[in-house]
C-alpha cells in the first residue's frame, strides 16, 4: 500500500512538472509579442515560482532552464545575441536557471521553519529579483559600451537612467507584482487540493 502511495505521488509530480514545463514554453512564446520598453514581460516566472515551491529547487532549476531556452530560440535575446553570443547565451541561460533554483531553496528554507505561505511570498520575490539581477551582471560584464551606446540614441542621460526607465525598470515591478499576487495564490489552492486527495486515499 504504500509503495503504491509513493509510486503516485512520484507520477503526480511528474505530471505537474510536465504541465508547468508546457505552461512556461507557452507564456514565454506569447509573452514575447507584448512588450513594455525593449523587451517582453516574462510572466513565465509565475509557474517556475509555483514548480519551485511545490515541487522543490531542482525543478525550479529545470523550469528556469526551460524558460532561458525558448529566450534564447525565440529571438527575444536577438540583440544582444549580435553583439556577444557567448555572454548572451551564458546569461540567459544563468538568470533563468537561477531564478528557478535560489527561489526553490528560498521557500524550502523558510517552509521547514513552519511558515509555508511567507515561503511561497518570500520565493515570489526571489526569483525576479534574482532573474533581473543576473541579468544586469551580465550586461555590466558583456554589453556594458552598448549599452550606453543604446541609451545615448534613446535620449537618456546617462547609463543608469536609461536601464531603470528604458531596459528593466517597469518590466522588473510588473514581474515582481504579479508574482506576489498570482503565485501565492496558485501555491495555495494546489496544496488544499493536495491535501483533499491525499485525505480521500487515506
Amino acid at each position: 500500500m504504500e509503495t503504491r502511495i509513493a509510486r503516485s505521488e512520484q507520477v503526480r509530480m511528474l505530471t505537474l512538472a510536465a504541465m508547468l514545463t508546457a505552461i512556461v514554453v507557452v507564456l514565454q512564446l506569447l509573452g514575447s509579442f507584448v512588450h513594455f520598453g525593449t523587451f517582453s514581460i516574462s510572466l513565465v516566472l509565475i509557474p517556475i515560482v509555483i514548480g519551485a515551491s511545490l515541487l522543490g529547487w531542482q525543478i525550479g532549476a529545470w523550469l528556469g532552464f526551460v524558460f532561458s531556452v525558448v529566450v534564447l530560440l525565440s529571438g527575444d535575446a536577438a540583440p544582444f545575441l549580435a553583439v556577444n553570443s557567448f555572454g548572451t547565451i551564458l546569461t540567459v541561460l544563468l538568470k533563468g536557471t537561477l531564478a528557478g533554483l535560489v527561489s526553490g531553496l528560498v521557500y524550502r528554507t523558510i517552509a521547514d521553519k513552519g511558515h509555508p505561505l511567507i515561503a511561497v511570498y518570500a520565493a515570489a520575490v526571489v526569483c525576479p529579483i534574482v532573474n533581473t539581477g543576473v541579468f544586469l551582471i551580465g550586461c555590466r560584464i558583456f554589453f556594458w559600451d552598448t549599452i550606453c551606446g543604446w541609451g545615448a540614441a534613446a535620449g537618456f542621460r546617462n547609463v543608469g537612467a536609461y536601464i531603470i526607465g528604458g531596459l528593466v525598470g517597469f518590466n522588473f515591478l510588473f514581474e515582481l507584482l504579479f508574482n506576489v499576487v498570482l503565485s501565492p495564490v496558485v501555491v495555495r489552492l494546489v496544496q488544499i487540493w493536495q491535501g483533499k486527495r491525499a485525505a480521500d486515499q487515506n
